[in-house]
């Protein structure tokens, strides 16, 4: 890739609730966009945008520098990788970047794979939910080749607040699962304190607001009304409970079983509809 950025055409595969605003930071910061959707609604999420659409993958890798992929599983990017002809297409020296959070030994078999055909590859899973995306303010966390992850590093800074090379190829799938699975634990921690609150017969809402301003504050608390809301909240529990078992998985296949954390974050994932039906009557967080 050119350092001139406008010479760099990046193909964007993903257009959910956390892609799309993603790559619409990406086109507004004047990056050539070239995309494929599987449904052609997907695009609406673009409107008002220049980009290009593709017909295949094949055609969308063969006119990109730089591909972003921001799929939900694993098995849904090496579909596109393999059956969908990613790898195939791309011109050697391009780099195919995986924004999805998944396994850290997958991160290692794409960048395998690629390295086979002089492409390279980075891990870059995100923090901050559709909010942050929307707000250009995630955290990303990359692993990969230092040299790629500068190269790289302003396309990444059009959506986020902090870019952090995490190390060599699947670390910033390490670091993602680490932090979701902090947040899990935070949240646990949440709701013991509010469950005990309550039975105490303590005023929960003035107990949030002035938590929210404490020392014993967590962004678990402060999402609690925010991001996190009776409305998403079972949602947002099926997501965590399929990234503990990711992050389980992980540390298992390096040897590092940790039943006492995956238990607790676990419990947290669980607990959160119910902490969310408690705060429902605190004030927002500012």
């Amino acid at each position: 890739m050119t350092n001139n950025h406008e010479m760099q055409n990046i193909g964007w595969i993903g257009l959910g609730d956390q892609g799309a605003p993603m790559v619409r930071a990406i086109a507004d910061s004047g990056y050539p966009l070239q995309v494929w959707a599987r449904r052609s609604s997907s695009l609406d999420a673009l409107d008002g945008l220049p980009y290009t659409v593709h017909n295949t993958v094949a055609e969308l890798g063969a006119a990109s520098d730089l591909v972003g992929l921001c799929l939900r599983e694993d098995s849904d990017i090496q579909e596109v990788l393999t059956d969908g002809g990613l790898l195939a297409s791309m011109k050697p020296g391009s780099v195919i970047v995986n924004h999805g959070t998944g396994l850290p030994q997958f991160a290692n078999e794409m960048t395998d794979m690629a390295a086979a055909r002089g492409i390279h590859v980075l891990d870059a899973p995100v923090s901050g939910g559709n909010a942050g995306a929307v707000a250009r303010q995630l955290t990303t966390m990359v692993g990969g080749d230092a040299r790629i992850v500068e190269q790289c590093r302003p396309v990444f800074e059009t959506f986020s607040k902090k870019v952090t090379h995490m190390g060599p190829g699947g670390a910033g799938q390490l670091g993602k699962l680490m932090n979701n699975t902090l947040l899990m634990m935070n949240q646990r921690n949440v709701q013991e304190i509010l469950g005990l609150a309550q039975d105490l017969g303590l005023d929960i809402a003035a107990l949030v607001d002035l938590l929210r301003s404490g020392t014993g504050s967590s962004f678990a608390l402060q999402a609690l009304g925010g991001a996190v809301t009776t409305n998403n909240a079972e949602h947002l529990t099926t997501l965590q409970l399929i990234d503990m078992d990711i992050f389980d998985d992980a540390v298992r296949a390096l040897g590092h079983g940790v039943p006492d954390i995956t238990a607790r974050a676990v419990e947290g994932a669980r607990g959160l509809p119910e902490a969310a039906r408690i705060t429902a009557g605190a004030p927002s967080p500012a």
